[in-house]
C-alpha cells in the first residue's frame, strides 16, 4: 500500500497530512489534481455506460434489468 501511495503522492494526486486526533497516524487526502482525475474517470465511466446501453431497445433493456436483478439476488443469498 505504501508503494502505491508513494506513486500517487509523487504524481501529486494525494498528499499525506498528520492526523490531528492521533499523532502516530497519517491521513491521505486527495489533491485538487487528484479530485479532478476522479471526476474525469467518473464522467468517462458514465458515458461508457450510456454508450453501451444505447444499443439496446426497450425490450432488451428490460431483459437485461431482469437478469441483473436475478444475479444480485443470487449474490445477496450467498
Amino acid at each position: 500500500m505504501t508503494h502505491r501511495l508513494d506513486g500517487l503522492e509523487k504524481a501529486e494526486l494525494v498528499k499525506r497530512v498528520p492526523d490531528p486526533s492521533d499523532r502516530r497516524s497519517t491521513l491521505i487526502r486527495l489533491t485538487d489534481q487528484g479530485f479532478n482525475l476522479i471526476e474525469k474517470a467518473v464522467e468517462a465511466h458514465v458515458e461508457n455506460g450510456h454508450r453501451l446501453l444505447n444499443v439496446l431497445d426497450e425490450s432488451e433493456l428490460q431483459t437485461l434489468n431482469s437478469l441483473l436483478r436475478k444475479l444480485l439476488v443470487s449474490l445477496a443469498e450467498d
